[in-house]
């Protein structure tokens, strides 16, 4: 049958979506002949002599039930419990990361939670998913960067005195890319300032030793994978999602999404550095230093860099005492 105009922008729009990105099309003809033989048919279940966008949307709800099975079991699991994922609240070193599970040509967004743990130490920094060999080395190439942006950041001129672990909580295979990067970085930084971060947001996004946060794939499934949960359990309005501003251009979202955040029930932040990710997990500004090295009180680098100092005394006072300890004969 012939395609209505705003049929013709749906399947548009579609195209868009199916190359991942707002200014490009896909014209993989196959998927495009499929979707436009399946509006057909819904075209005609409705006694209609036009395609419109209603018959394609049907026609990719379709497609999307036909291969949600896994999506809709693990978004279960997450309803009733099973895997612990929270959207609401403030956790301390825990935060929402964002990941993409690929089945064939479907893929969807699901959530994980991240924890980190810090302590007095000498800089070591344990990824336990490579210590375990469960962790790919695109992974490990971006937790080995957050010990450089630590170093880099806050221990030019005096020991990194901590010693921290990062994991990915409820994963039972292998853990690969970088993309989670940030967010275990945000995990860290609530670590050893001891300050909480908001459950109500999820994060996606690389890092690099300078905290510029860099783009990554699977953005807008990322984004609707936590959308449905938190939908589900009820929109508070405060909750939302963190994405490198680099990756805005690729934002093709459903309708579902887009209705939310124009009504101000979810939020989308795009940021450029992890102190704006931060400043948004904590309420706290992220703190510029002063000419002596020393940033303002109530900030987040402040938190970090007082527990840091407060470490290498008590690093400097043990090591102290071990030295006047008289030795046994």
């Amino acid at each position: 049958l012939p395609v209505s105009r705003d049929g013709v922008a749906r399947v548009i729009e579609y195209s868009a979506r199916s190359v991942g990105d707002s200014e490009r099309l896909s014209l993989h003809l196959g998927e495009l002949i499929d979707l436009l033989k399946e509006s057909d048919y819904w075209a005609r279940q409705g006694e209609s002599d036009l395609i419109s966008a209603d018959h394609v949307q049907s026609a990719i709800d379709a497609q999307d039930r036909r291969s949600s099975q896994l999506r809709d079991e693990l978004q279960k699991q997450i309803l009733r419990g099973t895997i612990e994922i929270n959207t609401s609240g403030v956790q301390l070193a825990q935060v929402n990361g964002l990941s993409v599970v690929q089945l064939g040509n479907f893929s969807f967004g699901v959530p994980t939670r991240i924890s980190a743990t810090a302590r007095v130490g000498n800089g070591d920094l344990i990824d336990i998913e490579r210590e375990i060999d469960q962790g790919g080395p695109i992974h490990s190439k971006g937790v080995l960067t957050l010990s450089t942006y630590l170093g880099e950041r806050y221990a030019k001129h005096q020991p990194l005195s901590v010693t921290a672990s990062i994991v990915f909580e409820q994963t039972y295979g292998e853990v690969e890319g970088d993309s989670a990067s940030m967010a275990e970085l945000c995990a860290l930084l609530s670590a050893i300032g001891d300050m909480p971060l908001s459950q109500g947001l999820a994060m996606t996004g690389s890092v690099n030793q300078h905290g510029q946060v860099q783009a990554i794939g699977g953005v807008c499934e990322k984004i609707e994978g936590f959308f449905s949960i938190c939908q589900a359990r009820g929109l508070d309005g405060k909750q939302g999602v963190i994405i490198p501003q680099s990756n805005v251009k690729h934002l093709m979202l459903k309708r579902a999404v887009i209705d939310a955040v124009e009504q101000g029930r979810f939020h989308i932040y795009a940021v450029s550095h992890v102190d704006q990710a931060m400043e948004l997990l904590t309420g706290l500004p992220a703190g510029i230093q002063d000419t002596k090295g020393v940033y303002p009180e109530q900030s987040v680098n402040y938190a970090i860099q007082l527990r840091l100092a407060e470490w290498i005394a008590l690093r400097q006072h043990y090591a102290g005492r071990s030295e006047i300890e008289p030795k046994e004969d």
